[in-house]
């Protein structure tokens, strides 16, 4: 599974102003909604609850919540890169700049996981992540993680 399927070119977020770990979810869950057409509402009480069960800053300011729900046709995913860090709660407790939200239909228990560790291997890359904060511009985003894929594939 390659990242870039799961992002739509309007599912990538340059400079996403939030200055809270709450406002970064209800901002990407107004994005989802209108990338799924399912609630807002519902997308991000979804999200929070996850976060309640433990943050999903995973370290090296990157943050990757994620959740199922019922009426999707398939993952999704959603690529932000934050103005500012915020206080996510992270593991290492540095702040959040880089975010990738995955949504999955309540069925796809494997898929999910497998593109939960994609994300997470991509994104573990001091270079990669490097490379993501100096770009400016969702081709640029895009074209980062499309060469980090290749370069893990070989």
């Amino acid at each position: 599974m390659e990242l870039n399927d799961l992002l739509a070119p309007e599912s990538i977020i340059p400079l996403l102003k939030a200055s809270s770990k709450k406002q970064v979810i209800q901002e990407l869950s107004e994005r989802a909604a209108q990338l799924t057409g399912l609630s807002q509402r519902q997308i991000f009480e979804k999200l929070l609850q996850r976060e309640r069960l433990g943050s999903t800053g995973v370290g090296q300011g990157v943050a990757i919540p994620h959740g199922k729900l019922p009426d999707l046709d398939r993952i999704h995913g959603i690529f932000a890169l934050l103005d500012k860090p915020v206080n996510f709660d992270a593991m290492d407790d540095k702040p959040v700049d880089i975010v990738f939200l995955l949504l999955a239909p309540e069925g796809a228990g494997a898929d999910h996981l497998k593109a939960l560790a994609r994300i997470a291997r991509v994104l573990r890359s001091e270079g990669t992540l490097e490379k993501l904060r100096a770009a400016t511009e969702g081709d640029e985003i895009r074209a980062v993680l499309s060469v980090v894929q290749e370069s893990n594939a070989a």
